[in-house]
């Protein structure tokens, strides 16, 4: 009976809301209808010539300094700031960009990877009949189907889970889905539709099963947000634009208009980070696209004007793939404390979040215990139960700072817009601020539609719908195949090749080194378990990559796929990258250093590392500290009470495996606590007791005691061979006879041997 009037109500208020959506969308296609077949062309309507290749930084740099003045001049190198010098520059407009850091540094690189509409903002739309709220979903889902065309190797539509666990959610989700739907027309990806709780289970076997009614199933699209922000900056350079990674605004430059008297920015200050070489750069208008910093820059130009972004922080974690369908992703509407999370397969791994925090506004966001710990929570409400949710598993976590923004020009100035504004100050400073990631492109359409008017600059409409990115213009889905038929790569690092460079990825190819073995031909690969290759950190310096962060987090994603093996690549990336930059040791050394620091701090190695501190309790059975204590003292041959390097070399010898010293030094120095070089026995308990309760998840030397224990008790040979998280690259096992237990390759951090996954 309840069901029945459930139905009966939601069929009724749906009912209108169809009617209602189905009369906006018709209004906005009618409205737009012109629009759209002048926009149907804007791409081959660009007569500004492209190159062939993109200019280096150091000839950006010059024409930065020797050009009399620009059009327009944007600060920021974010997907709102290239979007709009992309916009600029194909209009005709002489461009400039200036980014203190890297391009996509920022928020553009650590969001959820998701090019959606906002199902929720349309919930809202629906439910307070906001037009501004409903206008702001279409505009995103006809930005989706944009970004999906532009850039087809770096993005693609994904299905997207909503698992139902009340009979009267059915009709209701169902309802709001097919809304989703409906507003993207004929943009729409695909159609949404509902699936019976054993179909569900069978698309996602680890979904939670009790009390599942069943499903519903909807797309959106997903994308390699820093790379595709990458694409936009270089699309805008090879069209003529000067865009420089680390260079620095340092003030805004003013001169009085002689007809008014009013002072009007002309320009700015900028430092070029790399040299400390300081020079002006002059421009008719100054674009501020700067993100989380707008307003730093508002004050450059007015020292009293309001703060109108209210930053909000967003962490994100990512798991082993085996945590998610390769290709299905998973929407929690509505979590304890009312926010969404996103379960969602990113680079063969599984990506969740994000949360929503005020914050301050900070260069290097850090990631909190607190934050991660409600994303396990919330995943463990929705996984099944046979699937342990374990702290250990979080292999990288970061925080993004999302730039919400009061509107300075509405009436109630205390609101939080979610739509983006455009400002321009007295002084003639152009402000694009809010939004979102798939919408970057009307946003900067916008900003430079307001700035053309402002400046009275010569130029036409925008050309950026369906001008294709950096890499998509000869690319196919097949393309992989011929790059590994051509070159001698591995399938899998030709996908990725593929899906990352584009139609470009022919020119990473023909610079990857040849392996010297039978197969691959070529491309030697930084680390076993990741399709990245040598020859992408070369390339990647063409790309205006300029240390060691930038090739870690943005020209390759290790960084945020797993911690410990964008580590263990960084030294061969580094001297690559010294090589191609004529970098000096000391140098050499600055760069490690430098980026061992953003895996600690920003990208979740210290809060992983801090599941094992001096203070850990030990919650251990007493058999299993007898069983643990017995393991240690195989080692601990002379009754010292701790373990070190000597200690392990000697057992390794007597069962032939030979470890290199300085990763034996490594995997002891994950365990000791105190940073004395040895591991005392109340730190190995203290890491078995870790790993039983799952915020450890398989240490080193967890895995190479138990390994050997087992080893010297059946005398068989044991290779240490490396895992699914990458920790034993530099391990050298030398066998002398014996057998060979399986390694089981998963994509946690560290791999167990099959027959030993029981501590």
């Amino acid at each position: 009976m309840a069901f029945q009037k459930a139905v009966k109500g939601t069929a009724l208020i749906g009912g209108g809301a169809i009617a209602t959506v189905f009369g906006l969308s018709q209004f906005s296609q009618y409205r737009n209808k012109h629009g759209t077949f002048v926009h149907a062309q804007a791409a081959e309507a660009v007569t500004v010539p492209i190159m062939n290749h993109f200019p280096t930084r150091e000839q950006q740099i010059l024409a930065l300094q020797t050009t009399g003045e620009f059009d327009v001049l944007v600060i920021g190198g974010g997907a709102t700031g290239c979007g709009c010098a992309l916009d600029a520059v194909t209009r005709g407009l002489k461009t400039a960009l200036l980014e203190r850091g890297d391009f996509s540094s920022g928020t553009s690189s650590r969001s959820t990877k998701l090019i959606h509409g906002g199902v929720r903002y349309l919930q809202k739309a629906i439910m307070k009949l906001d037009f501004e709220q409903y206008k702001m979903v279409k505009e995103a889902l006809e930005e989706r189907a944009n970004l999906l065309e532009i850039a087809p190797h770096l993005s693609a539509p994904l299905p997207i889970m909503l698992p139902v666990y009340k009979w009267w959610q059915l009709p209701y989700y169902w309802l709001g889905i097919k809304l989703y739907d409906l507003v993207a027309g004929s943009q729409c990806l695909r159609s949404s539709y509902v699936l019976s709780k054993s179909r569900a289970l069978e698309l996602f076997p680890m979904l939670r099963k009790d009390e599942l009614v069943g499903a519903i199933v909807y797309y959106d699209g997903q994308h390699n947000d820093a790379r595709m922000n990458l694409a936009i900056a270089l699309t805008a350079a090879r069209y003529g634009a000067a865009t420089a990674n680390y260079a620095e605004v340092l003030r805004l430059l003013k001169t009085t208009d002689p007809a008014s008297g009013k002072e009007r920015v002309c320009g700015v200050r900028c430092r070029d980070v790399l040299t400390g070489q300081e020079f002006d750069v002059k421009a008719k208008c100054v674009i501020n696209a700067t993100g989380p910093f707008t307003d730093s820059v508002r004050k450059m130009d007015d020292q009293e004007v309001p703060n109108i972004c209210q930053p909000s922080a967003g962490v994100h974690i990512v798991m082993p793939g085996y945590y998610s369908p390769d290709n299905m992703g998973l929407l929690d509407p509505a979590t304890s404390d009312g926010r969404v999370i996103f379960f969602l397969p990113w680079e063969k791994m599984t990506i969740a979040g994000t949360t929503d925090s005020p914050t301050d506004v900070t260069s290097h966001p850090i990631p909190t215990e607190e934050d991660i710990n409600f994303i396990l929570n919330e995943v463990r409400n929705y996984l099944s139960v046979d699937v342990e949710v374990r702290r250990g598993d979080v292999l990288a976590a970061w925080s993004g700072i999302r730039p919400l923004v009061t509107d300075p020009n509405s009436k109630d100035t205390q609101s939080i817009s979610r739509n983006h504004v455009v400002t321009i100050s007295d002084s003639g400073l152009v402000t694009i601020a809010g939004g979102k990631w798939t919408t970057y492109r009307a946003m900067a359409q916008d900003a430079i539609d307001a700035a053309v008017q402002a400046h009275d600059l010569k130029a036409g409409s925008s050309k950026t719908i369906r001008l294709q990115l950096q890499g998509a213009e000869d690319w196919s889905p097949t393309l992989y195949i011929r790059l590994v038929q051509d070159y001698g790569l591995e399938s899998e690092v030709a996908q990725h090749l593929a899906s990352t460079y584009g139609d470009k990825a022919f020119e990473v190819a023909k610079i990857a080194q040849v392996t010297g073995k039978r197969w691959p031909i070529v491309g030697k690969r930084l680390v076993s378990e990741f399709p990245y290759i040598e020859a992408e950190v070369v390339y990647g310096v063409k790309e205006y990559a300029r240390t060691a962060v930038d090739m870690i987090s943005r020209r390759t994603r290790l960084a945020f796929l797993n911690v410990q093996a964008a580590e263990e690549a960084l030294p061969r990336i580094v001297d690559i990258m010294g090589k191609e930059l004529h970098w000096s040791e000391q140098k050499k050394e600055e760069e490690l250093e430098a980026a061992k620091k953003f895996l600690y701090y920003e990208m979740g190695y210290k809060v992983k590392s801090d599941q094992l501190t001096d203070s850990s309790e030990i919650s251990l059975l007493p058999s299993d500290i007898e069983r643990y204590k017995k393991r240690f003292h195989m080692f601990d041959k002379d009754k010292k009470g701790f373990i070190t390097i000597l200690d392990v070399q000697r057992v390794l010898e007597s069962i032939s495996v030979q470890i290199a010293e300085n990763t034996l030094h490594d995997i002891l120095n994950e365990v000791d606590l105190n940073k004395n070089g040895q591991v005392e026995l109340n730190e190995f308990l203290q890491l078995m007791s870790a790993i039983q309760k799952g915020h450890v998840s398989g240490s080193r030397l967890a895995v190479l005691m138990k390994t050997a224990e087992e080893n010297l008790r059946q005398r068989m040979v044991i290779p240490v061979d490396r895992s699914g998280g990458g920790l034993w690259a530099s391990c050298k096992p030398r066998v002398s006879k014996g057998t060979f237990p399986y390694w089981h390759h998963c994509h946690s951090a560290w791999s167990v041997p099959a027959t030993f996954c029981r501590w």
